[in-house]
């Protein structure tokens, strides 16, 4: 099983340099980030978690730009986010970071993406609530079109572009329906994300990984349903306290990579953690 981290990374933590080289030198798979462009001091939206919302979420470093230092030393590291707020990003920029982090690692790139759980963060994006799951989709195929081989268009109902040149391409083959780099949905399960999941992404990005016992087959049968190949579906739990009995069991499930939480501290309280992780590589 391979084994990667996810870490807030903020002004006031370990260095995104620092980390990867740490994760590169000591055998850990990879490095997902996460994303939130800003936090309204004034809002309505309860912190998921249930709680006053941690510090951090106000000064995550942009996880592309944190990356791409990542990339830039290291060789072999995974590097993805977890997760994109997609419906928050004009669709062309947001393919052309995509496409040029994927091209500059040497494919190695993982596009976390999701839907989002703060509406004052959205609104302030223009983000109407009740369409971001739509709006997703369609910025996704939008995306899509611009990463396709030859110059392809798009016309969608949220957004449109013409047949175009976009380079770079990103470095990954095309994957049955799914072109770009490799591509995992966040959210809680059931039938509509599994069903999109199946329709244009490489697999799931389940926060926690609880209930994985029952939720696995019914994304299977989703991806059986819409004709995917068994062996290529991942699921991914993400942002895992682990212990060896969870991560057996992801294992008898098919879970193949799994992402551990670090805490989103300085650099001697994480290279701490990643000293209690190792037992697990």
């Amino acid at each position: 099983m391979r084994i990667a981290t996810t870490i807030f990374l903020t002004d006031e933590t370990i260095t995104p340099v620092r980390l990867a080289r740490e994760l590169e030198q000591r055998g850990f798979a990879g490095l997902y980030l996460p994303e939130h462009t800003h936090i309204p001091v004034s809002r309505e939206t309860p912190y998921p978690a249930g709680g006053e919302l941690p510090r951090e979420y106000g000064r995550t470093l942009d996880p592309f730009v944190a990356l791409g230092q990542a990339s830039a030393v290291t060789e072999r590291l995974a590097l993805g986010t977890g997760i994109t707020l997609v419906a928050q990003h004009d669709p062309v920029d947001l393919a052309k970071q995509a496409a040029t982090l994927d091209h500059l690692s040497g494919g190695r790139f993982t596009l976390g993406i999701g839907f989002g759980w703060n509406v004052e963060e959205a609104a302030d994006h223009g983000v109407h609530w009740p369409d971001r799951r739509a709006l997703v989709r369609d910025r996704m195929a939008l995306m899509r079109a611009l990463w396709a081989d030859e110059p392809t268009a798009y016309e969608g109902g949220f957004g449109s572009v013409r047949a175009s040149h976009a380079h770079p391409k990103p470095v990954q083959e095309p994957r049955g329906p799914v072109n770009g780099p490799r591509t995992l949905i966040g959210g809680a399960a059931g039938p509509k994300l599994f069903a999109q999941i199946a329709e244009t992404a490489d697999g799931w990005l389940p926060i926690g990984g609880r209930g994985l016992t029952e939720s696995v087959p019914a994304l299977r049968t989703a991806w059986d349903a819409a004709g995917r190949d068994p062996k290529h579906l991942q699921v991914v739990p993400y942002a895992v306290l682990p212990s060896p009995g969870k991560l057996a069991h992801y294992a008898d499930l098919g879970v193949d990579e799994v992402v551990l939480q670090l805490p989103p501290a300085g650099e001697a309280e994480v290279l701490r953690a990643l000293d209690a992780y190792a037992a697990y590589l």
